[in-house]
């Protein structure tokens, strides 16, 4: 049978386990036109677990988004069942309980003595292998992952994992079925983080990393991450909704799981708070305090009323902006010695960029290139004249524009954020665990990205990337930095960064 065929002719499903996940899996099951049984190891949570997806149901037709007649028909295509190991026919096990390795075995092993034998079996599970999983059943080809993201109705995207011994055609089933339950499946191979998880860790770890480092607060990086980069949310925000006993472990397994390959270590910021019971939004209190559950946040610092220095930058558009607003600048081509100087360098600190233009280190500052119209981040080093920073502060905040002040060093934020999502993502399409394209669908899909990390590399310039990373990892020593042989070969090579290009088995 074809793939499509099977999705088409799987007309029964069993969702075992009614918490949030498992809800709304039988949530869009139902309303595909797929009849659901409902299981759970506390029966009486699964009457109350259907009156909620027909509230749900009810609440999306109030709202025009289905009509009555297909909220009741949906609501009844839920069939509760008192027995998660029930015999009754089922083409399809979705297992959405506890994130327990034995758990999950245990009740698949079950699973495999109860129900017919043409019923396929797939694990929720998000962080857990696939493969270990399958290990309790005796016939181990019968089972997959399907990771959907929560809230289960409003994120499209499902993973699809195969684990070893998965038989060849079940993927591309499971792939048609997510696609007749109008999500967007995505095929992510059996390895710590799977695709998503795994990809996240670039910005978090990163982010981590700089606040480590004491270059920015957590508000300041989540501006620049909205603000210049056009993330829906900032890093420490994210943590915050997540929560760390949910995001510090899995940045523990993921970096275990990799054999601590640098780019992915976690950070003891983290593991520190989490003892602390510092969790985030859900605790009232993690990276920021939380009243009501609404953030609490420190309001920017105001700009510096103070008499304007003229200014010299080796940026001609960023001169033309000053200019425009006012501010007297200076065009030659060196700064006279009462001149501002704003270096714009990519990778490398505005310090280090003085040094070697023979520049006077009192009298720079660096501005991020990757500013925009909303917000530009201004870093000054040790030896900058506090005079000199104010200056060049209220000169940039004359443009309109927010203006993030952080202690200079290789990359700023916006630069070493970027980078880092791009080079997590450039090694998985180097490690063939996911394509090009379902890396960039992935992403921006569940992480709320403005683009695909291979389609924003791209953007900004596969070259520019390479050369932050590479300056970092000189500056810093750090192998966190080594950049993936994908994006350095395609950097030097011309090629996009999700070009594929030619491969041994296009020539064999």
């Amino acid at each position: 049978m074809l793939p499509g065929e099977w999705a088409e002719r799987v007309k029964t499903v069993r969702v075992i386990g009614t918490g949030v996940m498992g809800r709304g899996i039988a949530q869009i099951c139902a309303a595909a036109g797929v009849t659901v049984q409902l299981a759970d190891a506390r029966p009486e949570a699964v009457e109350t677990a259907v009156a909620e997806i027909g509230r749900m149901y009810d609440k999306l037709a109030s709202k025009g988004r289905m009509s009555a007649e297909e909220a009741a028909a949906a609501a009844g295509r839920l069939v509760p069942i008192s027995d998660p190991l029930s015999s009754s026919d089922c083409d399809l096990v979705i297992e959405a309980v506890r994130e327990d390795l034995e758990t999950k075995r245990e009740l698949f092993a079950d699973l495999e003595r109860t129900c017919p034998q043409h019923a396929v079996f797939a694990t929720n599970t998000s962080s857990l292998q696939v493969t270990s999983i399958a290990t309790a059943l005796a016939d181990p080809s019968r089972l997959a992952g399907l990771h959907f993201f929560n809230p289960v109705p409003l994120m499209r995207l499902v993973e699809v994992i195969p684990g070893a011994r998965t038989a060849q055609d079940l993927p591309e089933g499971l792939t048609e079925l997510v696609r007749r339950l109008g999500h967007t499946p995505v095929r992510a191979t059996d390895t710590p983080g799977f695709l998503v998880n795994h990809a996240g860790r670039g910005l978090v770890t990163e982010a981590l990393q700089i606040l480590g480092e004491g270059l920015a607060t957590p508000e300041d990086v989540d501006r620049v991450g909205r603000d210049v980069l056009g993330l829906r949310m900032g890093p420490f925000e994210l943590m915050d909704l997540t929560a760390l006993d949910v995001t510090h472990p899995a940045m523990e397994s993921i970096f275990t799981g990799y054999y601590g390959d640098p780019r992915l270590r976690p950070s003891p910021i983290t593991r520190t708070r989490l003892e602390a019971g510092l969790l985030g939004r859900k605790a009232g209190e993690g990276f920021y305090r939380y009243e009501d559950g609404v953030k609490q946040e420190n309001p920017e610092p105001a700009a510096p009323e103070i008499a304007r220095a003229p200014v010299w930058s080796d940026d001609g558009e960023l001169l033309d902006s000053l200019a425009g607003a006012g501010v007297p600048v200076e065009r030659g081509d060196e700064p006279s010695t009462a001149a501002v100087v704003l270096l714009t360098p990519f990778g490398h600190s505005a310090a280090s960029a003085a040094l070697s233009a023979g520049l006077p280190a009192e009298r720079v500052c660096g501005v991020d290139p990757l500013s925009n119209a909303t917000r530009c981040t201004l870093s000054v080093h040790p030896a900058t004249g506090v005079d000199v920073a104010r200056a060049a502060w209220a000169a940039l905040a004359a443009t309109g524009r927010a203006v993030t002040v952080v202690r200079d060093g290789p990359g700023m934020i916006a630069q070493r954020l970027l980078a880092a999502i791009v080079n997590t993502s450039c090694f998985i399409a180097e490690q063939r665990l996911a394509t090009p394209g379902d890396i960039d669908t992935a992403v921006r899909l569940a992480l709320g990205y403005p683009r695909g990390p291979l389609e924003w590399g791209q953007q900004v310039g596969a070259r520019r990337v390479l050369t932050v990373l590479r300056a970092l990892h000189a500056a810093t020593g750090d192998p966190r930095y080594r950049p993936s042989r994908w994006l350095v070969e395609r950097a030097e090579l011309g090629l996009a960064l999700d070009d594929t290009g030619t491969s041994v088995s296009d020539v064999l």
